[in-house]
């Protein structure tokens, strides 16, 4: 097997292109390649531009948005807000009811949503609740479990939240609130407000809006959210900096509702959001877990591109993803623009192949492989001095994202470059290749036509069903060569040219007969081999028979248990 690795990794010595680098189009400018030639190459003018109102690109993104006149409410809608008003009317209760935030926007904007949030005029969410339950028991129905999340005014969670599910649907409930603070502090004294107090105090004007379920009406506060909504703004209700550092969350969220709607961020909130005291802010006083969950949010979201060019416009891409100490090679200046390139890259490829290539699970993978792919051999000391990934540091300690996620990523990365000394012979795979490997059934050497699908085998076996992600990712490295003809900067040649290269290597894969070849059950297990071998316990030998009678098997899929067992003892003979 170490010849038929050898020769294998002939392909990287005789291709020099094939030697990895943070990105191939910067890496690798063949003299008749043109870097800028393709649209999904122009981060640095297309990306930057799109964020300022002001650009000719701006109208890429929303000038107008169409608004609907008033919120229709679904049955379900109508049935929750008729039991909410009946608590009301059952124990005569002064109390005003009102939807805020996400709910009220996504209605407005035609789209449903189930995530409603109730604010209370006079009393606390989990008394409300209570009511609920009061009067639930008193009409003989069912009562609820009240979960409360507690505030945590040091991560800017200021709020006192009671949850209870309604028909199947799961509501908040907190208090309408105003916020006070000290000289000498930035967390807040939490107190009932008004309606219009509370929505002063929200993150953007868009999420500021009210629907009265007492009047059956929606209610702008701030008297510019609907305005914000209809021209696609993204606009904090006060001055943006005030706004960022009471709660510097606010400005994830003003990126990923600016992506998700394709809105254009106010300037002055784009200058708030990349002042230093609003960056350290970010860092110092909000949870990791918090950054990760809305970092997560933007790549499962609809434009996980914009969302991430927006991060690095601001500023921000190290105060999100940030890295240990010191780290191996040390990690360049240009680095943040080449990870915007590179999911901007897999996006657009991604895109002309399909959505439903992948599930949401492996989109979601090949989005942070192709976002942290620049990354990929830098390496940091951990604890144990031992050298690891700085993928793993980001996902593990700046997101706060599970240990499998990081796993995951970093097997990606590992099988794209597996992938780059397989493609050249991949995509050279025929039927007649095929074929003639299946007839090999009586010959125990490894065929030369089989080397191929041995390698493909081990590594499908390795990466299992996200094989597709990492071939898809080993496509964005591979060096593609073009004629002079070729390159226009209307055409989108290149794209084009991976994606075909993508589709020739799935298709010979699925020729071999390889898409689910770690489902493969092993011609023979340990107990036939410690037999051949006249072994009484297991032990490295039987390991190492294991993985040279998986080879063999890989090498043709015509080929039985008792042919492997013949080939075994012949093998063993010959080294005797």
């Amino acid at each position: 097997m170490k010849a038929l690795l050898n020769a294998t990794n002939t392909t990287s010595r005789l291709t020099p292109l094939l030697r990895l680098h943070p990105f191939p189009a910067l890496q690798f400018p063949l003299p008749h390649f043109k870097l800028n030639s393709l649209n999904f190459h122009r981060i640095s003018n297309r990306r930057t531009m799109a964020s300022s109102p002001s650009s000719s690109s701006s109208s890429s993104l929303s000038s107008s948005v169409k608004v609907k006149d008033k919120i229709d409410l679904t049955e379900k809608e109508n049935q929750i807000f008729s039991r909410l008003l009946q608590v009301l009317h059952h124990f005569n209760l002064p109390t005003e009811l009102r939807v805020a935030g996400g709910w009220v926007r996504d209605k407005l904007l035609g789209k449903d949503c189930h995530d409603i949030d109730i604010a209370i005029d006079n009393m606390m969410g989990k008394e409300f609740c209570e009511k609920i339950n009061e009067y639930l028991s008193f009409a003989g129905e069912e009562t609820h479990e009240i979960g409360v999340i507690e505030s945590n005014p040091d991560q800017s969670k200021h709020l006192e939240t009671a949850t209870m599910r309604m028909l199947g649907e799961s509501i908040d409930f907190v208090n309408l609130r105003c916020e006070k603070y000290s000289e000498d502090s930035r967390i807040p004294t939490v107190e009932f407000g008004s309606a219009a107090q509370d929505a002063d105090r929200r993150d953007l004007t868009i999420n500021s809006l009210f629907y009265n379920v007492n009047k059956k009406s929606v209610e702008d506060f701030t008297g510019r959210g609907l305005a914000d909504l209809k021209a696609g703004k993204i606009v904090t209700p006060l001055p943006p900096k005030e706004t960022f550092l009471d709660d510097p969350l606010r400005v994830l969220r003003a990126i990923r509702f600016g992506a998700r709607f394709s809105f254009l961020l106010d300037e002055e909130l784009k200058e708030a959001a990349a002042s230093d005291e609003v960056r350290v802010a970010i860092g110092d006083k909000i949870s990791r877990e918090r950054i990760g969950k809305e970092i997560d949010l933007m790549i499962k979201d609809k434009q996980p591109v914009q969302a991430v060019t927006y991060i690095c416009n601001l500023q921000l891409f190290w105060v999100v993803f940030t890295l240990p100490a010191k780290s191996e090679p040390a990690v360049s200046e240009g680095c943040v623009r080449l990870c915007v390139a590179s999911v901007d890259a897999a996006w657009n490829l991604l895109e002309l192949l399909g959505r439903t290539t992948f599930d949401d699970v492996q989109r979601r993978l090949y989005l942070y492989s192709a976002l942290f792919l620049p990354l990929r051999e830098v390496v940091y000391r951990d604890k144990k001095d031992k050298k690891v990934p700085v993928t793993n540091y980001i996902f593990r300690n700046s997101l706060k994202l599970t240990n499998s996620d990081a796993e995951t990523v970093m097997s990606i990365h590992s099988a794209s470059e597996r992938f780059l000394l397989l493609i050249p012979s991949l995509r050279t795979v025929t039927e007649s290749e095929t074929v003639e490997a299946g007839k090999g059934g009586e010959n125990f050497d490894v065929l030369l036509t089989s080397r191929t699908r041995i390698l493909a085998g081990l590594l499908l076996r390795e990466i299992k069903s996200l094989w597709r992600v990492a071939l898809l990712i080993s496509t964005l490295l591979y060096p593609i060569d073009f004629d002079h003809a070729e390159v226009s900067p209307d055409k989108q040649i290149e794209l084009e040219k991976r994606k075909n290269l993508f589709t020739a290597v799935e298709t010979a894969i699925m020729k071999l007969g390889l898409e689910n070849v770690w489902e493969m059950k092993p011609l023979v297990n340990g107990k036939d081999i410690m037999t051949v071998l006249q072994l009484k316990t297991g032990g490295p030998q039987v390991k190492e028979w294991q993985q040279k009678s998986l080879e063999w098997q890989l090498a043709d899929p015509c080929r039985t248990s008792e042919q492997c067992i013949d080939w075994m003892r012949e093998s063993l003979t010959k080294l005797s």
